[in-house]
């Protein structure tokens, strides 16, 4: 029963025409994309903010799930109804970010690692009784031209989200397993390839070794990038001809789908990319699709800036950035499209 529960909850996430709303940012990370819009860092302002984004009317028919910070799952809209509620009337399944950030990786000159497995165990069954039916673990690796990242950090950082993943499925909880390759530096698209694809190959060497039910999980990557400081910055099409030949050669086929992150990108760029993997010739084995965090809420935070007499404009700019990510997972985004706002 609980590999049907994993494999029916990992497919109804990559569900047709759908993706993940990522909303987990902790607390340091809202109040920088607070402050330039002079929004108090509070409990109540993050509150209400998260509220305008789930109380979107109509989001069912684009986001299958959330990903919710371990405060927002314990808060509730107006009224007190818990948000993991609110969610599930819209059609959508409440997830939970479980890891507690990176620290510096010993033995490694600038390179990181992510904590918080000690009480996993005890935290994903809370994270259940509230509802959660799935969580997310970040692992980040650094780049540059030739030294990082080490064969130590790949194999630490790929070992931890085994072991998360392993310890989201013992509590019947899909894992969504996020290796990060930073978008930082100068590097090359090539040298992203090249880095990504070793990244992957050690993150499924782990799973494996851990006996994670591939059906039961998601992989959340990033694209393949040259560093935001490249002189050389590429089109649309070579990223996703680059980071779809990089999945294919290390995927398996038994994952039910593959949610990027936007890392960094602007929200069109992001939604672009997406549009042109999903027009590429040949089948993929898996769908893709995405869990955007930044470039799903850029446009409704800068519509609102903290006044709720700004909320439906700010609820008419999510679901406008969701419709599009909609269509872009049918490579049917356009122009036309992203127009329509106006």
């Amino acid at each position: 029963m609980a590999t049907k529960t994993l494999e029916g909850t990992a497919r109804a996430l990559v569900a047709s025409g759908k993706g993940i709303l990522a909303a987990d940012e902790s607390h340091a990370t809202i109040g920088r994309r607070f402050e330039p819009l002079g929004i108090a860092n509070t409990e109540e302002n993050r509150r209400r903010y998260r509220q305008m984004l789930f109380t979107t009317k109509g989001v069912g028919e684009f986001v299958s799930g959330v990903i919710l910070f371990d405060e927002t799952i314990r808060q509730g809209a107006d009224g007190g109804r818990p948000f993991v509620e609110v969610l599930r009337d819209q059609g959508v399944i409440p997830g939970i970010k479980v890891d507690r950030g990176t620290k510096p990786l010993e033995g490694t000159s600038g390179e990181h690692i992510t904590e918080g497995l000690d009480g996993l165990r005890e935290r994903l069954a809370e994270y259940k009784q509230f509802g959660a039916r799935f969580a997310k673990w970040r692992a980040v690796i650094v780049i540059d031209d030739n030294l990082t990242p080490t064969r130590l950090a790949l194999k630490a950082n790929a070992e931890v989200l085994a072991r998360y993943a392993a310890l989201c499925q013992e509590a019947e909880l899909v894992p969504i397993v996020e290796p990060e390759v930073l978008m930082e530096g100068s590097h090359s698209i090539d040298r992203c390839l090249e880095v990504t694809e070793a990244t992957l190959h050690s993150v499924f060497d782990a799973l494996w070794d851990h006996k994670v039910l591939l059906e039961g999980m998601l992989l959340k990557p990033s694209m393949v990038l040259p560093g935001a400081a490249s002189p050389r910055q590429e089109s649309v099409q070579a990223v996703a001809e680059a980071t779809v030949r990089c999945l294919r050669r290390t995927v398996p086929a038994a994952v039910p789908g593959i949610v990027f992150l936007s890392g960094g990108q602007s929200d069109e760029l992001a939604t672009a990319h997406l549009n042109a993997m999903n027009r590429l010739p040949g089948l993929s084995p898996w769908p893709l699709s995405f869990s955007f965090a930044r470039a799903l809420q850029a446009a409704p935070l800068a519509a609102w800036r903290g006044d709720q007499t700004r909320v439906d404009d700010a609820q008419r700019a999510f679901l406008h950035r969701a419709r599009c990510n909609s269509a872009a997972r049918a490579g049917a985004y356009s122009a036309e499209l992203e127009r329509s706002a106006s």
